[in-house]
C-alpha cells in the first residue's frame, strides 16, 4: 500500500523533509507498525519512536496508535504544540 506522509516543526527539521510518499510491506497496518517500521531506517528516524508526546493524524483527523491505515491514506507526525 502506499501512503503520503507529512512531518512537522522539529521532527521535519530533524529529518530534512517535510512530506514523502512511501510503499509499505504488508505488516505494516497500524499507525504503531508505520512509527515502528519508519524508526528502523535508524538515525533521526529513531524520534518516531522516542518521543512518547508525539501525535498522529491520518486523513487530517488525530489518530491513536490502534488506528487501521489504509491505501491513499495522509498520516501526519507533529510534536504536541506547533505554532501557527
Amino acid at each position: 500500500m502506499t501512503i503520503k506522509l507529512l512531518y512537522f516543526a522539529s521532527l521535519r527539521d530533524a529529518l530534512g523533509q517535510s512530506e514523502a510518499k512511501t510503499t509499505l510491506p504488508d505488516s505494516v497496518a497500524t499507525v504503531a507498525e508505520l512509527r515502528v517500521h519508519l524508526a528502523s531506517r535508524g538515525g533521526a528516524w529513531n524520534r518516531l519512536l522516542a518521543s512518547t508526546s508525539l501525535r498522529c493524524a491520518v486523513n487530517q483527523e488525530i489518530a491513536p496508535l490502534a488506528m487501521t491505515i489504509k491505501e491513499g491514506d495522509e498520516v501526519a507526525f507533529f510534536p504536541p504544540v506547533t505554532g501557527g
